[in-house]
């Protein structure tokens, strides 16, 4: 017989951009993330409590890892650049991914925290898609299960607007502050990333659990923008 309940698990999906224009910072993000995974083994509650997935976007999406338990995970895949910026292909990817991710972890005996997505772009989404349809149905609590949170991040050329209305929240949507270079804001979107996956992992584990978003140092929330 299954059990009830195993527990409370929150899945996280870092969706990160690989197209062309990420070629001179992608080894920064890879090395951002390999060094969140190296901090979660070292917060082994908090991880626990997350199934974490990285996704990279650019033509399609391609899987690099799949809700793992960051405990077991052996070294992360890396992101490779390719392609133009789909953020339609980017959302559809997810229209589809996440009601099936969360039906898996409630049959496997898990109360499941609606999801969380990380989305980190260093451009403008190709001309011409409709992807903000996608993202409409995609945050649409009524029409996709486990609809989630979208925390979404901004360097370079990305334009404060459009990561403001990809964030589902005016708080979520972050902007680099002008004269940050690329490497630098990498490596303090992926520290405020570690810091939110354990504090929101820690709160799993409390009365009161919640998303905790820590806003990258040299960010601006994007709306602050003009």
């Amino acid at each position: 017989m299954m059990e009830s309940n195993r527990g409370h698990l929150l899945p996280i999906y870092v969706l990160a951009d690989e197209s062309g224009s990420m070629a001179h910072h992608i080894d920064e993000l890879n090395d951002g993330l390999r060094s969140l995974h190296q901090a979660l083994l070292g917060e082994p509650m908090a991880a626990a409590k997350v199934r974490f997935s990285v996704l990279g976007f650019a033509d399609d999406v391609a899987e690099r890892v799949l809700m793992v338990d960051l405990r077991s995970a052996n070294e992360f895949p890396r992101l490779r650049t390719r392609g133009m910026t789909s953020y339609l292909a980017a959302f559809e990817d997810l229209i589809a991914r996440i009601p099936a991710d969360v039906s898996s972890l409630k049959a496997e005996g898990y109360q499941v925290h609606r999801p969380a997505v990380f989305f980190f772009s260093d451009g403008l989404p190709n001309d011409g898609e409709d992807w903000r349809a996608a993202h409409r149905r995609l945050t649409d609590r009524n029409t996709t299960l486990g609809a989630p949170n979208i925390i979404a991040c901004g360097i370079v050329d990305a334009d404060a607007q459009i990561i403001d209305e990809v964030a589902t929240r005016a708080e979520f949507g972050f902007i680099v502050n002008k004269g940050v270079d690329a490497g630098a804001a990498i490596a303090k979107f992926c520290t405020a990333l570690t810091k939110s996956v354990i504090s929101s992992g820690r709160s799993l584990g409390s009365a009161s659990p919640q998303l905790v978003v820590d806003k990258p140092e040299g960010f601006t929330v994007a709306i602050d923008v003009i």
